[in-house]
């Protein structure tokens, strides 16, 4: 390579020289060739150039070929490596695992079978009963672990599941309604599901198999084959019998999964988003799915969600559902009609508070809850009590049922949470929040106008609906069996699930018969009824949401039907001050809304003069077309508790006193619970008892201050504490939720 360079060099030298005017004699000096060479240095560079880019070419024709000998090389000596040496194959099924859920054995049966059959693929398989897994713990690590589930699900009387499967169908309908999962909390699952019924039961046929398959469809789990059904009744079981209706879906399920193991994709359904052209051929597959996926009218009872703060899936909630408020415009034709027909029989007085209505007799006045309300109410997990109660199972009752910690109200007051019913006697509410947990599905009103049911049949049906929710819970992996046995006995009553209770006329009486059962009682309400609440009867601890501390940023974030809403909310905060019990200002902070108006919260605190501030930031609820709020608007807790802080410093007679941090929530406490230096923020409810029940022998005349009945505060509760609000005789427990982390809930 060196000598061809040179070859050609010595060639452009040559050229150089003869394109000189005049041939050159040999005894000239050295300084005319240099002069020469000066003179023709363009096209020394030219030269320079032209070796350097041959030089380049040439290196990257070798290297190429080089590298090509060296692959084939390679590739020939691959076949005789040691197999050892070989990184793994790709492993598209882990396993398969056959949950059962069976009352008579046959579910199990088909299991076991299924198992030895998906054996002979050479595909790893278990068999599991679903009253031994807790898909609480384990349900989520499916999604990463390649393995398909598969759901063998028998319907029991009255279309219910089975007895070792209720918990399992408990937990997953509630997470498929329950806002903190998400919508793709199962994303990465794939399952199918089999189901055994009887069509002679017409109602409730296989209703278990299609509620387990929307449920998990609904938490963005895939299916690999289209949901199977065997039917006992033989004269119209599609194979003859429900042994048949399984092996016709086994070989489906069993040629799915092969092709699976071998890295298959599923094909299209035919109904892609994109547009494409593919079609399914088979059309029954195509429309059995499809409303497998919509299926939403099914017989079965749907089973409780969770807690105070936690939301259903808004997806279950675009139904008819119709607030009553905007039922005036629907039925304004039919009062005008009947006006027409006969004006004699419409007559009007005026009301204290809507200033003119209709007058009716008790007998005519509608029920609150209206079918369409009952339907989306019960598909959110309430069990509802007569025409305007409800009572719902708190996800934190449940979360200390299995020792896992409770709410902010243990951690503030002294709540055996998994000891609390949370309940409300009157669905109807008089704001519309922007982040009401329930997005609206209540109905809302300015006054009482329905059907009232007494307040011993509310607390009566009430107790008993929230027991037998806790009884779901026997034998539950993971549940403790004191706990169990605790909680069957409510002690207590935090009336704060949905709507406004005070609205309830019969509330103080209510709250009587909760004492009376040895009940304490926490009362929420929104600071629109002033004259209620000086009307109230005691109450453990009373308080007011305040949420906004300006009149057009509560207007903004309560949207209060009231015209007069501002005077009433300033009234119902002095109202709160003329109470010797415990009295509460929970502040919910949305970030980008209400957390600059530091001065004007210290005003209405001012006003009010609680015992208690709670402060908590707002809870993300999930879209809602009557909410604009976003996560943006959801402050992180250290944002919260930089609030807190620079609100405590403008309250001279409050000082930040708790924390949970879980919750997003610290509570600020008047310096009158601070004695001799430690915090005496919780209750002692057996002193409360015996005072309440001197009040109402003297018949009021024996009153009572919070300050008697106040209980020391633990360390661990404490604000700045190590442990941040989580008490150290629970078992902290990390949710493994891959798709999203919210602050507050």
């Amino acid at each position: 390579m060196p000598s061809s360079l040179l070859v050609v060099l010595f060639f452009i030298f040559h050229v150089c020289v003869s394109a000189t005017a005049a041939p050159q004699d040999g005894d000239r000096d050295r300084d005319n060739y240099l002069m020469l060479v000066w003179n023709n240095r363009l096209y020394w560079y030219s030269a320079a150039a032209l070796v350097f880019g041959v030089w380049f070419s040439l290196k990257v024709t070798l290297s190429k070929k080089r590298f090509a000998k060296d692959v084939q090389s390679w590739v020939q000596r691959a076949p005789e490596k040691d197999n050892s040496s070989d990184p793994d194959p790709e492993v598209h099924v882990s396993g398969v695992k056959i949950f059962f859920g069976s009352q008579t054995g046959t579910a199990k049966g088909f299991a076991e079978e299924l198992r030895e059959e998906v054996k002979t693929l050479g595909v790893a398989a278990e068999v599991i009963d679903m009253k031994d897994y807790d898909p609480d713990d384990r349900l989520a690590d499916e999604c990463e672990s390649r393995s398909v589930c598969v759901f063998l699900v028998a319907t029991y009387t009255d279309g219910r599941p089975t007895d070792n499967a209720q918990w399992f169908c408990t937990w997953l309908q509630e997470a498929s309604t329950d806002f903190r999962y998400g919508k793709t909390f199962l994303r990465g699952l794939r399952y199918a599901v089999f189901g055994l019924g009887d069509s002679a039961y017409t109602g409730h046929y296989n209703t278990v198999g299609k509620n387990l398959d929307k449920w998990l469809w609904m938490l963005s789990a895939a299916r690999v084959l289209t949901r199977g059904e065997g039917d006992c009744n033989t004269a119209k079981s599609r194979s003859g019998s429900v042994q048949a209706d399984f092996r016709a879906w086994k070989g489906r399920l069993l040629g799915r999964l092969r092709a699976l193991a071998q890295g298959e994709e599923k094909s299209c359904s035919g109904n892609c988003k994109s547009g494409g052209s593919c079609k399914r051929t088979d059309r029954g597959e195509e429309e059995e799915e499809r409303n497998a996926a919509h299926n939403t009218d099914s017989e079965v009872d749907p089973i409780e969600t969770s807690s105070d703060e936690d939301e259903s899936d808004p997806m279950d909630e675009k139904k008819s559902v119709v607030d009553l408020e905007d039922l005036g415009d629907m039925m304004s034709s039919a009062k005008k009609a009947k006006t027409k027909a006969d004006p004699g029989d419409q007559m009007v007085k005026l009301s204290r508070v809507n200033g003119v209505r209709k007058t009716e007799d008790e007998g005519e006045r509608r029920e609150m809850i209206t079918p369409a309300l009952r339907e989306a109410l019960t598909k959110q997990g309430y069990k509802l009590i007569g025409s305007h109660s409800g009572v719902k199972l708190c996800r934190w009752t449940k979360s200390m049922l299995r020792g896992r910690g409770g709410c902010y109200k243990h951690t503030f007051y002294g709540i055996e949470s998994h000891r609390c019913m949370e309940t409300t006697p009157s669905l109807a509410c008089a704001n519309k929040c922007v982040f009401c947990w329930r997005h609206h599905t209540n109905p809302v009103g300015t006054e009482w106008r329905w059907k009232m049911d007494p307040a011993e049949k509310i607390l009566q049906d009430a107790l008993e609906k929230h027991q037998n929710m806790i009884r779901q819970f026997r034998g539950v992996p993971g549940v403790k069996p004191d706990r169990y046995e605790e909680g069957l006995a409510v002690k207590h009553c935090a009336l704060s699930l949905v709507g406004e209770p005070i609205m309830y006329p019969q509330i103080s009486t209510f709250i009587r018969l909760l004492h009376t059962h040895h009940i304490s009682s926490f009362l929420v309400t929104n600071a629109q009824f002033p004259e209620e609440i000086r009307n109230l009867v005691p109450v453990t601890q009373l308080y007011v949401s305040v949420d906004a501390s300006t009149k057009d940023s509560l207007k903004r974030i309560d949207r209060p039907l009231f015209k007069d809403f501002w005077p009433r909310f300033l009234d119902s905060l002095r109202a709160l001050g003329e109470k010797r019990q415990r009295t509460v200002y929970r502040l919910t902070l949305v970030k980008a809304w209400n957390v600059e108006e530091m001065q004007a919260y210290s005003e209405l605190i001012a006003l009010g003069q609680p015992d208690f501030i709670e402060v908590k930031g707002v809870t993300y609820c999930g879209e809602s077309s009557a909410s604009s709020l976003t996560m943006a608007n959801v402050p992180w807790h250290q944002e919260v508790v930089a609030f807190v802080q620079q609100l405590a410093d403008m309250l001279p007679q409050y000082e930040i006193a708790c924390e949970h941090e879980h919750s997003n929530c610290l509570l600020i406490a008047h310096t009158k619970f601070r004695v001799e230096g430690e915090w005496w923020t919780w209750i002692d409810y057996e002193r409360f008892q015996e005072l309440v029940r001197g009040y109402e022998e003297s018949g009021g005349r024996r009153s009572f201050s919070a300050l008697d009945y106040m209980a020391k505060t633990p360390r661990w509760a404490l604000f700045g504490a190590r442990e941040q609000g989580f008490d150290p005789a629970e078992t902290r427990f990390q949710r493994r939720n891959k798709t999203r982390d919210i602050s507050g809930c």
